[in-house]
């Protein structure tokens, strides 16, 4: 249903502010129009409107508005938020965060277009998560089990390898049936343009391109963008998903960016800041990102997520890692003394986690012994590391011959286990090699795995 008025010009701006223009007197405007502002005949901005009050209608202007003059600038609101067109041709496509192509190729022919703001899925229809997708890296598939319909973050710092990890699961990542259909969905917000350029030859080079849909926001493009970016994308995937069946798996890069530009636009509206200056409201508009995935009760297609965000100063507590980790299901966490010694990727299973990782693991969906192994892994990894502690403190030769076996697995499992650097595993060979790391400590020590499971792949 459309709203009932005349097309109409204002040309009642009070003020621009940064990328704000405050309209006087525009009481027929709703949240999320989008507006067309007309510097001249020849010359003009769009943009959305991003708060409506009984006084003003605030714009955030997609381009720059240095040369915007209130006096002689005039406005049109449409009747319609931002809407991307949709069809089966738009895989392979990439598109600028705005949701314009930017592969030389003409715009996708529409079959039905959709508002990209959607909403969170009905918890009453929600279905429980299930099932494996599988990313190639094993300290991922062994340890913290990506299961279709969740969202589990990768937790970053400055420096460490995101973008790398991104990749490797960008080329490696699918579905165990060959007869399931899957899809993946990249969303780049306010990356550099050389990272823009590494993702591009990395979708084109691994042949992922086909069954992907990629999105990329610069950081020099409209802040505005940064926001829109990740629904164009999540708008993408529930249509692949919930329309043509599909397992997608969608990934976010830099969460923290898009959570930047969130406080960027609160300051230029001089909104009351929140913890370290971001607004109140992000946790209600991360919720909003992150709640858009899941499985619906009766399609077979589901959404899962995989956002990227990097910790100012590694700190797990900032606002940014911190609200992410209450709405989605776990995170993986980068470690930066893994990456100094040479460890990639980098993952540190200890504080990682995924909290649905019982519902795609297990007999029919990757391996019966998953689970019990899994756990004598990571037993046995946190006692290694604890021996190193106490080993720094009273030397090696002080421990007893046991904890000597532990210290050196932990050794061990970062550097066969966690540490791959570009080789993709697929999970048969991820549980293979942790059978064979298990070999280092003596069989009485295996006491999470119970002796049918001993028995019957301990030669393997």
């Amino acid at each position: 249903m459309t709203r009932d008025y005349l097309i109409r010009d204002y040309k009642t701006i009070e003020s621009v502010r940064g990328p704000l223009i405050f309209v006087q007197r525009a009481p027929k405007t709703a949240l999320g129009d989008l507006a067309t502002i007309f510097l001249s005949d020849k010359e003009s901005r769009s943009g959305q409107v991003i708060e409506v009050s009984e006084k003003y209608a605030v714009i955030q202007v997609f381009e720059l508005t240095e040369r915007i003059n209130p006096k002689t600038t005039a406005v049109r609101f449409h009747e319609e938020g931002a809407r991307f067109g949709l069809s089966p041709l738009i895989l392979g496509r990439i598109f600028t965060g705005g949701g314009e192509p930017m592969d030389g190729l003409p715009k996708v022919a529409p079959i039905e277009k959709r508002d990209i703001l959607g909403s969170a899925i009905n918890p009453v229809r929600r279905d429980m998560p299930r099932d494996f997708i599988q990313t190639g890296i094993s300290a991922i598939d062994g340890l913290n089990t990506l299961v279709r319909g969740q969202k589990l973050p990768i937790f970053s710092g400055s420096g460490l390898p995101a973008n790398e990890i991104a990749n490797h699961i960008i080329s490696n990542a699918g579905v165990q049936k060959k007869d399931e259909k899957f899809a993946l969905v990249f969303a780049g917000m306010g990356i550099t343009s050389r990272e823009a350029d590494y993702f591009r030859s990395s979708f084109e080079n691994s042949g992922a391109i086909e069954h992907s849909v990629v999105f990329i926001n610069i950081a020099d493009d409209p802040v505005i963008e940064r926001l829109l970016t990740p629904r164009f994308a999540l708008t993408t995937a529930e249509y692949l998903a919930y329309e043509l069946d599909m397992q997608v798996l969608v990934v976010l890069s830099d969460m923290s960016h898009y959570c930047n530009a969130l406080r960027e636009i609160a300051s230029s509206r001089e909104e009351i800041p929140g913890r370290r200056g971001y607004p109140g409201y992000m946790y209600t508009d991360l919720a909003g990102i992150y709640e858009r995935a899941g499985r619906v009760k009766g399609r077979i297609g589901s959404v899962t997520q995989l956002p990227i965000l990097t910790m100012p100063d590694d700190d797990i507590t900032h606002p940014i890692p911190d609200l992410t980790g209450y709405i989605t299901e776990g995170q993986i966490v980068l470690d930066r003394g893994l990456h100094r010694k040479g460890v990639s990727p980098p993952i540190n299973v200890l504080p990682s986690l995924s909290r649905l990782m019982d519902q795609g693991i297990g007999d029919g969906r990757t391996r019966e012994d998953h689970r019990q192994l899994a756990d004598q892994l990571y037993m046995a990894y946190a006692r290694g590391e604890e021996q190193k502690r106490v080993a720094s403190i009273i030397g090696e030769e002080g421990l007893s011959e046991i904890d000597r076996k532990y210290l050196h697995f932990s050794d061990a499992f970062e550097k066969r286990f966690i540490h791959q650097a570009s080789e993709s595993r697929s999970i048969m060979d991820t549980l293979g090699e942790g059978w064979d790391l298990l070999k280092l400590l003596p069989e009485t020590e295996w006491i999470r795995i119970s002796r049918e499971m001993i028995g019957k792949y301990k030669k393997q």
